[in-house]
């Protein structure tokens, strides 16, 4: 089953690994500039995520992409490294927590 991008985020907190976000106290936030243009963020305290539609003003690291991108990134058809490396999604901010982002969600299906 193919999520809407609402549904993607609005789910994300439920995807999070307790094991391996329970040392995180930060905000990702992701910046879509697509006709899909929107932004969303996550804060992530001790194993537990709160989504925050609309962002905030200073994440820890935002991955800023096109809606299509950042879907296949999600879904598994686009890697992630290949997307950055081509300039398809940038990363500002922390980049040591943009690259653990792989390892603290389940990107299983549901």
């Amino acid at each position: 089953m193919t999520l809407t991008l609402t549904e993607f985020f609005e789910e994300l907190p439920n995807r999070l690994i307790p094991d391996a976000s329970s040392d995180l106290h930060c905000t990702i936030q992701w910046q879509l500039t697509d006709e899909q243009a929107g932004t969303w963020a996550i804060q992530i305290d001790e194993g537990q995520g709160r989504v925050i539609p609309g962002g905030v003003d200073e994440p820890d690291t935002t991955f800023i992409t096109t809606s299509d991108v950042w879907m296949a990134i999600a879904e598994g058809r686009q890697d992630p490294m290949r997307a950055f490396m081509s300039g398809k999604l940038l990363v500002e901010g922390d980049m040591t927590l943009a690259l653990r982002v792989p390892e603290v969600f389940d990107t299983r299906p549901a």
